[in-house]
Protein backbone atom coordinates (compact mmCIF):
# COMPACT_ATOMS: atom_id res chain seq x y z
CA UNK A 1 0.00 0.00 0.00
CA UNK A 2 0.98 3.65 -0.21
CA UNK A 3 2.86 5.57 2.44
CA UNK A 4 -0.45 7.13 3.46
CA UNK A 5 -1.92 3.86 4.77
CA UNK A 6 -1.41 1.61 7.78
CA UNK A 7 -2.50 -1.96 8.43
CA UNK A 8 -5.01 -2.72 11.18
CA UNK A 9 -4.93 -6.24 12.60
CA UNK A 10 -7.68 -7.48 14.91
CA UNK A 11 -7.07 -9.93 17.74
CA UNK A 12 -8.16 -12.83 15.56
CA UNK A 13 -6.02 -11.69 12.63
CA UNK A 14 -2.90 -11.37 14.82
CA UNK A 15 -3.33 -14.97 15.90
CA UNK A 16 -4.14 -16.09 12.37
CA UNK A 17 -0.85 -14.72 11.04
CA UNK A 18 0.65 -18.07 12.02
CA UNK A 19 3.79 -16.96 13.85
CA UNK A 20 5.00 -19.93 15.91
CA UNK A 21 6.19 -19.95 19.50
CA UNK A 22 9.60 -21.19 18.36
CA UNK A 23 9.93 -18.14 16.10
CA UNK A 24 8.92 -15.81 18.93
CA UNK A 25 11.42 -17.40 21.32
CA UNK A 26 14.20 -16.87 18.78
CA UNK A 27 13.18 -13.24 18.23
CA UNK A 28 12.85 -12.48 21.94
CA UNK A 29 16.23 -14.09 22.63
CA UNK A 30 17.76 -11.86 19.93
CA UNK A 31 16.14 -8.86 21.60
CA UNK A 32 17.55 -9.84 24.98
CA UNK A 33 21.01 -10.23 23.46
CA UNK A 34 20.83 -6.68 22.14
CA UNK A 35 19.58 -5.50 25.53
CA UNK A 36 22.51 -7.23 27.24
CA UNK A 37 24.90 -5.42 24.90
CA UNK A 38 23.28 -2.06 25.65
CA UNK A 39 21.89 -1.64 22.15
CA UNK A 40 18.17 -1.21 22.95
CA UNK A 41 16.47 2.11 23.65
CA UNK A 42 13.67 1.44 26.13
CA UNK A 43 12.66 3.85 28.92
CA UNK A 44 10.91 2.50 32.01
CA UNK A 45 7.23 2.24 31.17
CA UNK A 46 5.06 5.07 32.54
CA UNK A 47 1.53 4.26 33.54
CA UNK A 48 -1.67 5.17 35.33
CA UNK A 49 -3.66 3.04 37.76
CA UNK A 50 -7.39 3.86 37.71
CA UNK A 51 -8.46 0.87 39.86
CA UNK A 52 -6.78 -1.09 42.69
CA UNK A 53 -4.13 -3.43 41.22
CA UNK A 54 -5.00 -2.25 37.70
CA UNK A 55 -2.69 -0.51 35.26
CA UNK A 56 -2.45 1.13 31.85
CA UNK A 57 1.14 1.30 30.61
CA UNK A 58 2.84 2.97 27.68
CA UNK A 59 5.70 0.75 26.47
CA UNK A 60 8.00 2.16 23.76
CA UNK A 61 11.15 0.47 22.48
CA UNK A 62 13.63 0.59 19.60
CA UNK A 63 15.76 -2.44 18.71
CA UNK A 64 18.16 -1.26 15.96
CA UNK A 65 19.44 -4.74 15.11
CA UNK A 66 15.88 -5.91 14.43
CA UNK A 67 14.90 -2.64 12.68
CA UNK A 68 11.91 -2.51 14.99
CA UNK A 69 10.45 0.50 16.77
CA UNK A 70 7.04 1.16 18.24
CA UNK A 71 4.80 1.45 21.26
CA UNK A 72 2.37 -0.77 23.15
CA UNK A 73 -0.50 0.76 25.17
CA UNK A 74 -1.69 -2.05 27.42
CA UNK A 75 -4.08 -2.44 30.33
CA UNK A 76 -4.32 -5.04 33.07
CA UNK A 77 -7.50 -5.24 35.15
CA UNK A 78 -7.71 -8.26 37.50
CA UNK A 79 -11.46 -7.77 38.01
CA UNK A 80 -12.06 -8.39 34.29
CA UNK A 81 -11.87 -12.12 34.93
CA UNK A 82 -15.15 -11.86 36.85
CA UNK A 83 -16.62 -9.83 33.99
CA UNK A 84 -15.76 -12.41 31.36
CA UNK A 85 -13.23 -10.07 29.75
CA UNK A 86 -9.47 -10.52 29.30
CA UNK A 87 -7.20 -9.42 32.13
CA UNK A 88 -4.78 -7.94 29.55
CA UNK A 89 -5.98 -5.77 26.63
CA UNK A 90 -4.47 -3.09 24.44
CA UNK A 91 -3.04 -2.00 21.13
CA UNK A 92 0.43 -2.06 19.60
CA UNK A 93 1.71 0.54 17.12
CA UNK A 94 4.59 -0.48 14.84
CA UNK A 95 6.53 2.29 13.06
CA UNK A 96 8.90 2.47 10.12
CA UNK A 97 12.42 2.84 11.53
CA UNK A 98 13.63 5.16 8.76
CA UNK A 99 10.72 7.59 8.53
CA UNK A 100 8.67 7.08 11.70
CA UNK A 101 5.58 6.40 9.58
CA UNK A 102 3.02 4.19 11.32
CA UNK A 103 3.07 0.79 9.61
CA UNK A 104 0.47 -1.09 11.61
CA UNK A 105 -1.86 -0.99 14.58
CA UNK A 106 -2.64 -4.38 16.02
CA UNK A 107 -4.38 -5.90 19.02
CA UNK A 108 -1.73 -6.77 21.60
CA UNK A 109 -3.49 -9.49 23.61
CA UNK A 110 -2.07 -12.47 21.70
CA UNK A 111 1.38 -10.88 21.35
CA UNK A 112 1.55 -10.10 25.08
CA UNK A 113 0.68 -13.67 26.00
CA UNK A 114 3.07 -15.30 23.56
CA UNK A 115 6.06 -13.04 24.12
CA UNK A 116 5.70 -13.40 27.92
CA UNK A 117 5.86 -17.16 27.60
CA UNK A 118 8.81 -16.80 25.26
CA UNK A 119 10.65 -14.59 27.76
CA UNK A 120 10.22 -17.25 30.45
CA UNK A 121 11.57 -19.89 28.07
CA UNK A 122 14.61 -17.77 27.17
CA UNK A 123 15.43 -17.22 30.84
CA UNK A 124 14.92 -20.92 31.54
CA UNK A 125 17.29 -21.83 28.71
CA UNK A 126 20.11 -20.24 30.71
CA UNK A 127 18.91 -20.87 34.27
CA UNK A 128 17.06 -24.21 34.34
CA UNK A 129 18.38 -27.75 34.13
CA UNK A 130 18.21 -28.89 30.49
CA UNK A 131 16.68 -32.21 31.57
CA UNK A 132 13.75 -30.57 33.39
CA UNK A 133 10.62 -32.68 32.96
CA UNK A 134 8.02 -31.49 35.48
CA UNK A 135 6.36 -28.06 35.46
CA UNK A 136 4.26 -26.48 38.18
CA UNK A 137 1.81 -23.90 36.80
CA UNK A 138 0.14 -21.66 39.39
CA UNK A 139 -2.47 -19.56 37.64
CA UNK A 140 -4.09 -21.40 34.74
CA UNK A 141 -5.24 -18.49 32.62
CA UNK A 142 -3.76 -17.07 29.43
CA UNK A 143 -0.24 -16.71 30.82
CA UNK A 144 -0.23 -20.17 32.34
CA UNK A 145 -1.04 -21.56 28.91
CA UNK A 146 1.50 -19.53 26.93
CA UNK A 147 4.29 -20.18 29.42
CA UNK A 148 3.67 -23.91 29.24
CA UNK A 149 3.58 -23.76 25.44
CA UNK A 150 6.92 -21.95 25.38
CA UNK A 151 8.62 -24.30 27.84
CA UNK A 152 7.48 -27.24 25.70
CA UNK A 153 9.62 -25.87 22.86
CA UNK A 154 12.88 -26.01 24.81
CA UNK A 155 12.50 -28.74 27.43
CA UNK A 156 11.68 -32.50 27.41
CA UNK A 157 8.54 -32.02 29.45
CA UNK A 158 6.47 -34.97 30.58
CA UNK A 159 4.31 -33.83 33.49
CA UNK A 160 2.45 -30.68 34.56
CA UNK A 161 1.05 -29.86 38.01
CA UNK A 162 -1.72 -27.29 37.60
CA UNK A 163 -3.11 -25.10 40.37
CA UNK A 164 -5.61 -22.26 40.24
CA UNK A 165 -7.70 -20.56 42.90
CA UNK A 166 -10.68 -21.51 40.72
CA UNK A 167 -10.61 -25.33 40.39
CA UNK A 168 -12.80 -25.27 37.29
CA UNK A 169 -10.22 -23.07 35.54
CA UNK A 170 -7.46 -25.53 36.43
CA UNK A 171 -9.53 -28.45 35.15
CA UNK A 172 -10.25 -26.71 31.84
CA UNK A 173 -6.56 -25.88 31.52
CA UNK A 174 -5.64 -29.53 32.16
CA UNK A 175 -8.10 -30.88 29.60
CA UNK A 176 -7.27 -28.41 26.85
CA UNK A 177 -3.50 -28.26 27.33
CA UNK A 178 -3.19 -32.04 27.60
CA UNK A 179 -4.93 -32.29 24.24
CA UNK A 180 -2.70 -29.68 22.60
CA UNK A 181 0.64 -30.71 24.14
CA UNK A 182 0.27 -34.43 24.77
CA UNK A 183 1.56 -33.95 28.32
CA UNK A 184 0.28 -35.59 31.49
CA UNK A 185 -1.44 -32.77 33.40
CA UNK A 186 -2.69 -33.23 36.96
CA UNK A 187 -4.78 -30.68 38.83
CA UNK A 188 -3.56 -30.18 42.40
CA UNK A 189 -5.33 -28.74 45.41
CA UNK A 190 -2.72 -26.36 46.77
CA UNK A 191 0.27 -24.19 45.78
CA UNK A 192 2.45 -26.55 47.81
CA UNK A 193 1.54 -29.51 45.61
CA UNK A 194 2.28 -27.52 42.44
CA UNK A 195 5.77 -26.55 43.61
CA UNK A 196 7.46 -29.27 45.67
CA UNK A 197 7.96 -31.81 42.87
CA UNK A 198 8.50 -29.38 40.01
CA UNK A 199 11.73 -28.79 38.08
CA UNK A 200 10.20 -25.62 36.60
CA UNK A 201 7.66 -23.39 38.38
CA UNK A 202 5.62 -20.60 36.79
CA UNK A 203 3.47 -18.32 38.93
CA UNK A 204 1.01 -16.52 36.67
CA UNK A 205 -1.82 -15.12 38.75
CA UNK A 206 -2.93 -11.47 38.82
CA UNK A 207 -0.22 -8.98 39.81
CA UNK A 208 -0.84 -7.67 43.34
CA UNK A 209 1.03 -4.93 45.17
CA UNK A 210 0.51 -6.81 48.45
CA UNK A 211 1.72 -10.40 47.87
CA UNK A 212 -0.38 -13.20 49.29
CA UNK A 213 2.92 -15.10 49.69
CA UNK A 214 1.44 -18.59 49.33
CA UNK A 215 4.75 -20.28 48.43
CA UNK A 216 6.82 -20.90 51.53
CA UNK A 217 10.45 -21.69 52.29
CA UNK A 218 11.53 -25.25 51.58
CA UNK A 219 9.01 -25.84 48.78
CA UNK A 220 11.18 -25.00 45.75
CA UNK A 221 13.47 -28.00 45.43
CA UNK A 222 17.21 -27.85 44.87
CA UNK A 223 17.99 -27.52 41.18
CA UNK A 224 14.61 -25.99 40.33
CA UNK A 225 13.90 -22.85 38.29
CA UNK A 226 11.00 -20.44 38.82
CA UNK A 227 9.52 -17.70 36.64
CA UNK A 228 7.61 -14.97 38.47
CA UNK A 229 5.21 -13.82 35.76
CA UNK A 230 3.01 -12.22 38.44
CA UNK A 231 5.99 -10.47 40.09
CA UNK A 232 6.44 -11.58 43.72
CA UNK A 233 2.71 -12.07 44.34
CA UNK A 234 2.96 -15.80 45.13
CA UNK A 235 6.26 -15.81 47.01
CA UNK A 236 6.93 -15.51 50.72
CA UNK A 237 10.11 -13.56 51.53
CA UNK A 238 11.64 -16.65 53.17
CA UNK A 239 11.14 -18.63 49.96
CA UNK A 240 12.75 -15.87 47.89
CA UNK A 241 15.70 -15.80 50.27
CA UNK A 242 16.51 -19.44 49.39
CA UNK A 243 17.16 -18.66 45.72
CA UNK A 244 20.81 -18.81 44.64
CA UNK A 245 20.44 -16.68 41.51
CA UNK A 246 17.64 -14.17 41.02
CA UNK A 247 17.47 -12.50 37.62
CA UNK A 248 15.19 -9.97 35.97
CA UNK A 249 14.64 -8.71 32.46
CA UNK A 250 15.43 -5.07 33.27
CA UNK A 251 16.83 -3.54 36.48
CA UNK A 252 15.62 0.00 35.70
CA UNK A 253 12.09 -1.27 35.25
CA UNK A 254 12.31 -3.22 38.51
CA UNK A 255 13.57 -0.19 40.43
CA UNK A 256 10.73 1.82 38.92
CA UNK A 257 8.26 -0.71 40.31
CA UNK A 258 9.99 -0.61 43.69
CA UNK A 259 9.26 3.13 43.74
CA UNK A 260 5.58 2.28 43.21
CA UNK A 261 5.52 -0.12 46.18
CA UNK A 262 6.24 -3.48 44.57
CA UNK A 263 9.19 -5.81 45.36
CA UNK A 264 9.87 -4.48 48.83
CA UNK A 265 11.57 -7.70 49.99
CA UNK A 266 13.16 -8.97 46.77
CA UNK A 267 16.74 -10.27 47.22
CA UNK A 268 19.73 -8.89 45.33
CA UNK A 269 19.52 -9.19 41.55
CA UNK A 270 22.26 -11.43 40.14
CA UNK A 271 21.91 -10.54 36.45
CA UNK A 272 19.55 -9.45 33.73
CA UNK A 273 18.34 -12.01 31.20
CA UNK A 274 20.12 -9.95 28.56
CA UNK A 275 23.43 -10.32 30.42
CA UNK A 276 22.94 -14.10 30.46
CA UNK A 277 22.09 -14.26 26.75
CA UNK A 278 25.00 -11.99 25.79
CA UNK A 279 27.39 -14.13 27.83
CA UNK A 280 28.39 -11.39 30.26
CA UNK A 281 27.39 -13.49 33.27
CA UNK A 282 27.02 -17.26 33.59
CA UNK A 283 23.60 -18.78 34.08
CA UNK A 284 23.17 -22.05 35.94
CA UNK A 285 26.54 -23.34 37.12
CA UNK A 286 25.61 -26.31 39.33
CA UNK A 287 22.91 -28.98 39.31
CA UNK A 288 21.71 -27.93 42.77
CA UNK A 289 21.24 -24.18 42.31
CA UNK A 290 17.79 -22.73 42.83
CA UNK A 291 17.34 -20.12 40.11
CA UNK A 292 14.62 -17.61 39.38
CA UNK A 293 13.68 -14.86 36.97
CA UNK A 294 11.30 -12.03 37.67
CA UNK A 295 10.45 -10.80 34.18
CA UNK A 296 8.47 -7.58 34.28
CA UNK A 297 7.37 -7.75 30.65
CA UNK A 298 9.38 -5.48 28.40
CA UNK A 299 8.56 -3.44 25.33
CA UNK A 300 11.54 -5.11 23.65
CA UNK A 301 9.63 -8.43 23.83
CA UNK A 302 6.74 -6.82 21.96
CA UNK A 303 8.95 -5.08 19.42
CA UNK A 304 10.82 -8.31 18.75
CA UNK A 305 7.51 -10.08 18.06
CA UNK A 306 5.43 -7.44 16.25
CA UNK A 307 7.50 -7.35 13.01
CA UNK A 308 7.06 -11.12 12.68
CA UNK A 309 3.30 -10.71 12.91
CA UNK A 310 3.25 -7.73 10.56
CA UNK A 311 5.31 -9.42 7.83
CA UNK A 312 3.36 -12.67 8.02
CA UNK A 313 0.02 -10.83 7.96
CA UNK A 314 1.06 -8.90 4.83
CA UNK A 315 2.16 -12.16 3.18
CA UNK A 316 -1.20 -13.76 3.94
CA UNK A 317 -3.30 -10.74 3.01
CA UNK A 318 -4.71 -10.29 6.51
CA UNK A 319 -5.99 -7.09 8.04
CA UNK A 320 -7.55 -3.88 6.85
CA UNK A 321 -5.61 -1.02 5.26
CA UNK A 322 -6.60 2.36 6.73
CA UNK A 323 -5.82 5.83 5.47
CA UNK A 324 -3.65 7.98 7.70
Amino acid sequence: MSGESLLYLSRAQVGAAGVTMAEIIDAVEAGFREHGEGRVEMPPKPGVHPRPDSFLHAMPAWIPALHSVGLKWVSGYPENQQRGEPYIMGLLLLNDEETGRPLAVMDCTWITAQRTGAATAVAAKYLARPDSETVGILGCGVQGRSNLEALCVLFPLRRVLAYDTAPAVAQRFATEMAASTGLEIACVDSPHDAVVEADLVVTAGPILKEPHASIKAGWLQEGAFASLVDYDTYWDRTALAEVDKLCTDDVRQLEHYRSLGYFQVLPRIYATVGELVAGHKPGRETHRERTMTCNLGLALDDMATAPLVYRRAVERGLGTWLEL
